[in-house]
């Protein structure tokens, strides 16, 4: 196989690896949902959104079991359109009286995908998702996530040089009992501590569990539209022991989820593009994570932890945090251990990571990630240009040979084995690999698939910027400049190649740069941008080889 169909078989194998991960994850969405659900331990069936998870035994606090599973109160309507709004610098939440369920979360330093003067929303009341984050309690009597709660009058906002707002809410419909939910927001985080407060009124003491879940539908949170690839959707969990394990939704209709179900450390997440919910439990806190289908395109995903025995007019608290905002990646190890796997790089993420790294740290200086990846592809050139500067060599000196080659083919033309023959006698005098300008397509394809997953999963990337008509480097060119400049770099740079000595070949190696273009107009400006950048630098350096052999060749010095 000679250097060019070489070329072209890399350039179609890069090609089909695109195409076949985007097919593999467009399938593991696709997938039917079955109708029946099998019940997980730790997760039993459900009729309906109302019902309450039930623990495993050996989750009990102490001897004895807990009380019996309270019934779902029926949801009212003027019961779930009774909201309190809270407002910190961070974000936008609405609670509602019906169990004192988040069901709504803007993120205010995010822009909404479509519309870039509204607030990125999270949590979301059926706008265009149906996602909460609910809680309450299991025991005789206790508030679940469908009890009324009496809401604080107005809109609470976070005054001006206070770190923390508290929001409490005093259940309704408890009895034996006295149960207070509290969520205590934070100046410059996306943390909520949510804690129960539950005072026995009773004359025995009171046992009880308490549950901290994720409602939401199974669809994909926002399209990318490279090849229809979405980023993983749905729930995960994490501890020290498993590590971090991804569940399809598919596989909890299928009865078929498999994750870490009681651990004493970690977290459980819903996990989507850019975007991260997460309970997270005290360290050394026994729980038990559960997930399960509870109607059509409805899951829930949560943790279950024991609430310590409460004696007789006493009062005892059960509590965790709430994560709830973007997948930055300087942050989210500092909240949790192994949060930020929930940042999905597929799998390149051995290079991803470090190039991640290394484009952060060149955004800090350079202030715009437009100029960090113009500065990361010089340096990824500069690492393998010994192995380029080997590579146009020997395409160089096959472009000085080109007559001789023409000779060849002129003479053996009639036959095949004994042109083939004498062409290889020459590349053995003339010292040149034939295989040698395929080195460094075989060092980008990686590379770039990796960069790929960078701009597809770093929400640091999410609407930045770089010049003029770019304006987000994970999207693609609105007005295609980029993918046509691309396109142009890569005809100059098939035109600086030795011409193949078949003219179907060359007619074919010189379309490849409209294939590229075409394919490349819906791929991210920032993906774009650095081959393009690329292309520039290999042509400067190409051209540069080219013209040392051509005259060192006229001047009879030795190639």
């Amino acid at each position: 196989m000679d250097q060019r169909r070489l070329i072209a078989f890399l350039i179609f194998s890069f090609a089909v690896v695109m195409l076949w991960d985007a097919w593999v994850s467009d399938q593991r969405r696709s997938a039917e949902p079955v109708p029946q659900v099998t019940a997980q331990a730790g997760a039993p069936a459900a009729s309906d959104d109302g019902a309450v998870p039930v623990p495993s035994s050996d989750l009990s606090p102490s001897a004895g079991e807990p009380g019996a599973v309270p019934q779902a109160v029926a949801p009212a309507t003027p019961l779930s359109q009774r909201r309190v709004t809270v407002e910190t610098d961070m974000v936008r939440a609405e609670i509602s009286a019906e169990g004192g369920q988040i069901v709504r979360m803007e993120l205010k330093r995010h822009a909404a995908s479509d519309d870039r003067s509204r607030n990125f929303v999270l949590f979301d009341d059926g706008m265009r998702h149906v996602y909460a984050a609910q809680g309450g309690l299991i025991g005789d009597g206790l508030p679940n996530h469908r009890t009324p709660y009496a809401l604080p009058e107005g809109e609470l906002t976070l005054p001006e040089g206070q770190d923390t707002l508290e929001v409490r809410l005093r259940a309704l419909d408890t009895r034996g009992a006295e149960v207070t939910k509290v969520l205590t927001f934070t100046r410059g985080s996306y943390v909520v501590d949510v804690r129960y407060e539950i005072t026995n009124r009773s004359e025995r003491p009171l046992s009880a569990h308490a549950y901290f879940q994720f409602a939401r539908d199974g669809q994909p949170a926002e399209a990318v539209q490279v090849f229809g690839v979405s980023t993983f959707t749905g729930p995960a969990v994490y501890s020290t022991e498993s590590k971090y394990q991804k569940v399809q939704f598919e596989e909890i209709d299928e009865g078929k989820a498999k994750f870490v179900t009681r651990s004493s450390d970690g977290w459980l997440a819903m996990v989507q593009h850019y975007f991260v919910a997460a309970w997270l439990p005290a360290e050394g806190q026994p729980r038990e994570n559960y997930m399960r289908r509870i109607a059509p395109d409805r899951y829930t995903a949560g943790v279950i932890m024991p609430v310590q025995a409460i004696a007789p007019q006493e009062t005892g608290t059960v509590s965790t945090r709430l994560y709830a905002g973007p997948q930055e990646q300087d942050h989210l190890d500092g909240i949790a251990e192994g949060l930020g796997l929930v940042v999905d790089y597929g799998w390149l993420t051995v290079i991803a990571a470090p190039l991640f790294w290394v484009l952060s740290w060149l955004h800090d200086l350079t202030g715009n990630w437009g100029w960090a990846i113009i500065l990361v592809t010089v340096l990824i050139k500069a690492v393998f240009f010994p192995l380029s500067a080997a590579s146009y060599k020997s395409m160089a000196k096959m472009r000085v040979l080109a007559p001789r080659m023409q000779r060849i083919k002129e003479l053996y033309g009639h036959d095949k084995a004994r042109m083939q023959q004498e062409v290889m006698q020459m590349y053995r005098t003339e010292k040149i690999n034939p295989l040698g300008g395929c080195l460094p397509i075989l060092v980008q394809i990686p590379v770039f698939i990796a960069l790929y997953w960078v701009l597809l999963g770093s929400v640091e990337m999410r609407h930045a910027p770089w010049l003029g008509w770019i304006t987000d480097l994970s999207a693609m060119d609105p007005y295609f400049v980029l993918p046509l400049l691309m396109g142009a770099s890569m005809f100059v740079q098939m035109r600086l190649n030795p011409a193949p000595p078949d003219p179907i070949q060359a007619k074919v190696m010189m379309a490849l740069p409209v294939v590229f273009t075409v394919m490349f107009l819906w791929f991210p400006s920032g993906l774009v941008l650095y081959w393009v950048v690329n292309n520039i630098l290999s042509i400067a350096q190409q051209w540069q080889i080219t013209r040392m052999i051509e005259s060192a060749k006229k001047a009879g010095k030795p190639v």
